[in-house]
């Protein structure tokens, strides 16, 4: 038996939602689209929002829509994946990285230096965790900038009984096959500027305000009607999935709290966190119980091995070791093993029974 790290939940619903696009013959960006932007808002509590093609392309497009460009920076988090750095680079702007909370995995405001040149901070709510917010916006008032949140991997997330997505001047959120809601690929971004969400649509749609009138030169980011027919039945179940999780990782860290060598993890009072990842820590041997899990049939995985700024092309821009010990300490220790809504009780037992077997060794 092979217990898989991620499975997504795809129903009949979708599946008839889906025929009926493809029987409408109106595929592109149309009225699915719309409506999902819809329900997205509503469900998040936000004013605005713009579907797009992948989390990558919210993320681009609303810092294009925030007006970053050359010879600005942005601080954000080096322990991510690193679509969120790229989304910089691809504005020709330059990420200042800021180092983590050891405990939580999500960027630390105690870390964040701002410099003349700095116009927005990316914080990512790491695995589903929400970042504290209120110390975040506080830096950012302080110090005039726009907060962008990154919650890819947070979508139902709450902040002191505040949905996350709604603090930052702007959000965005990944539907990848993984993620807590699904569409397959896509993205949406959510704001409560009015201004900011017809920037968006307009970079979205080849920088076309009107049809063939091209404000600016774009790309195509859209997402379909397909894609979005998808995002409308997965968002009425999402509270029920999430809870899920939620249950699973309450059973996980009730079973793994006290076992030798694994940290569980750690969430504060006043956040909800979703579990996109059920991630522990390894203090010492992380790869040695990963290969054991692995081969025992537990799908674990690393999330993420090494700090964005010590992947190959940033450091040939000059980024080096040692510039954020505590992610790179974290990334040495994390390990994620399967929280998803579709795991049996008796697959939780033998994840549990694995990893305390594995853990023994270490």
């Amino acid at each position: 038996m092979v217990i898989p790290i991620s499975r997504p939940v795809i129903g009949e619903e979708e599946i008839r939602a889906v025929t009926e696009v493809l029987k409408s013959g109106n595929l592109v960006q149309g009225k699915k689209v719309e409506q999902f932007e819809g329900e997205f808002s509503r469900y998040m509590g936000a004013k605005f929002a713009a579907a797009v093609s992948s989390g990558t392309s919210a993320l681009q497009i609303g810092l294009q829509s925030l007006g970053i460009q050359k010879g600005d920076e942005v601080i954000t988090t080096p322990f991510t994946f690193a679509a969120t750095a790229n989304a910089i680079i691809h504005c020709g702007a330059k990420p200042v990285f800021a180092d983590i909370d050891s405990r939580t995995f999500n960027l630390n405001p105690e870390k964040i230096k701002v410099s003349g040149r700095a116009k927005a901070v990316i914080c990512v709510h790491l695995y589903g965790q929400p970042c504290e917010m209120d110390s975040l916006t506080k830096v950012c008032k302080g110090n005039g900038l726009r907060l962008v949140e990154d919650a890819a991997q947070a979508v139902g997330a709450e902040y002191k009984g505040r949905k996350i997505g709604t603090f930052g001047y702007l959000s965005t959120f990944s539907f990848y096959a993984t993620k807590n809601l699904t569409t397959g690929e896509g993205g949406m971004i959510l704001t409560s500027q009015k201004d900011i969400a017809e920037k968006a649509r307009v970079i979205r749609n080849q920088g076309q305000s009107e049809q063939y009138r091209h404000d600016i030169i774009s790309y195509n980011f859209r997402m379909t009607d397909i894609q979005a027919a998808i995002g409308i039945e997965q968002l009425k179940r999402i509270e029920s999935l999430n809870r899920k999780r939620v249950e699973n990782a309450r059973f996980l860290t009730d079973s793994l709290s006290g076992a030798k060598g694994i940290d569980t993890p750690f969430v504060p009072n006043h956040v909800k966190h979703v579990y996109h990842q059920y991630t522990i820590k390894v203090p010492n041997g992380r790869d040695k119980l990963l290969n054991y899990l692995n081969n025992h049939g537990i799908g674990a995985r690393v999330y993420y091995p090494q700090p964005v700024y010590l992947q190959p092309p940033y450091m040939k821009m000059g980024f080096r070791k040692g510039l954020c010990p505590v992610a790179e300490e974290v990334c040495r220790q994390v390990l994620s093993i399967p929280v998803h809504p579709l795991l049996s009780q008796k697959e939780l037992e033998e994840i549990v029974k694995n990893v305390k077997e594995g853990a023994r060794s270490l």
